[in-house]
């Protein structure tokens, strides 16, 4: 990826709203909106055609391939969906936004739906309607986010395309399939994705805190926006409870699964320590790569809510309490398409470097 100057822009200027509404025909059926998946067909669940006493004549918003919906009356931020369907007619509840020039709407689709970008939303958030927040489309697009050039949001926006598509692909197919292709850097790289059990990749560490080498100032928390952080230096204080010598060490490179459910992660989330060696209640499962894996890359496969969601539904019984039931060998016994390491290792370089670029530029606001 070139380094290219990246531009604090207001989403107002990426994207501008198309309010066009007619009857929905042939040319533009019915659709559903979705949250975190845009346009898609309407299913039983979503089809709402019987309380509607003329739905021929009713006027609904048509929307084009690459636009933008945004929903402000959906749980604390809204919900936001690419249209990747095509030409289709929603409802008028809905707002709708294509994009401008300076905008490719494959990068936008996962820019604005990061987290990052979801904490500056919920600052925000005004009323209650029905026991929700609400986030007016005017002030939507008064948020801030930093961009690189067209043509570098088209690079990244493809290459992300290709990375979902090739994991997508074989798990289709469950096959060894080689000459599967991505774009890296601008040139195609050719390498094989495998299906194994993550239990391949990764093994349950066993290594507790039982000389008290490490005391409340090492233990570590898990977060969804920041990942494996210092419990003292992220939120004020040690929750430890008066002995830590039966808590799990977390060596750097280690990976962390937190059994315990998030608003997007039911299942909980799966995070890399790339900081200081620590330790963390017993709670949490700690894993150790094995050498076939580069570790960044297993927090980055398991970035995407539906994908983390998808692995530990099947091996997560939740309790009484919503606590997780699942045993720290369990969790490891779905299936996950990795690449060989090399690949692993750069997809995760690739997006270390987005995100340092993104933080850098929220420094400097």
């Amino acid at each position: 990826m070139r380094n290219c100057a990246w531009e604090q822009r207001k989403v107002g200027e990426l994207l501008i709203e198309r309010n066009e509404q007619a009857p929905m025909s042939e040319e533009y059926p019915l659709m559903a909106f979705i949250a975190n998946e845009g346009v898609a067909p309407k299913g039983e669940r979503y089809d709402r055609s019987s309380l509607v006493s003329d739905t021929e004549n009713k006027p609904y918003k048509r929307t084009e391939f690459g636009d933008f919906i945004y929903s402000s009356n959906n749980l604390e931020t809204g919900s936001i969906g690419l249209n990747k369907y095509g030409k289709a007619s929603i409802s008028p509840v809905y707002s709708i936004f294509q994009p401008t020039g300076i905008a490719d709407s494959d990068f936008l689709g996962r820019r604005l739906v990061r987290k990052d970008f979801i904490n500056e939303m919920v600052k925000w958030r005004q009323g209650v309607i029905y026991g929700q927040w609400r986030i007016h489309e005017s002030d939507f697009i008064k948020i801030e986010i930093p961009v690189p050039s067209v043509q570098e949001q088209r690079e990244i926006g493809a290459f992300l395309d290709n990375l979902d598509n090739l994991i997508t692909l074989h798990q289709r197919e469950q096959d060894v399939s080689a000459g599967s292709t991505i774009l890296i850097n601008g040139k195609n790289n050719t390498s094989t994705w495998e299906q194994r059990k993550l239990e391949e990749y990764l093994s349950v560490s066993t290594d507790k805190n039982v000389d008290d080498t490490y005391d409340k100032t090492d233990v570590l928390s898990v977060s969804g926006d920041y990942g494996i952080v210092n419990q003292i230096e992220f939120q004020g204080r040690s929750f430890a409870g008066v002995s830590v010598s039966n808590y799990g060490v977390v060596y750097p490179g280690d990976v962390v699964y937190t059994k315990s459910p998030l608003n997007s992660n039911p299942y909980g989330i799966i995070k890399t320590n790339k900081g200081k060696t620590g330790i963390v209640s017993t709670l949490y499962a700690v894993y150790h790569a094995k050498e076939n894996t580069y570790p960044d890359f297993v927090q980055t496969y398991f970035e995407q809510h539906a994908r983390m969601n998808n692995y530990m539904h099947p091996l997560v019984n939740k309790g009484a309490k919503n606590d997780m039931k699942v045993s720290s060998e369990n969790a490891l016994k779905g299936f996950v398409i990795f690449p060989k390491y090399e690949e692993q290792k750069r997809i995760s370089e690739y997006f270390a470097v987005i995100d340092n670029l993104i933080t850098l530029h929220q420094r400097k606001q």
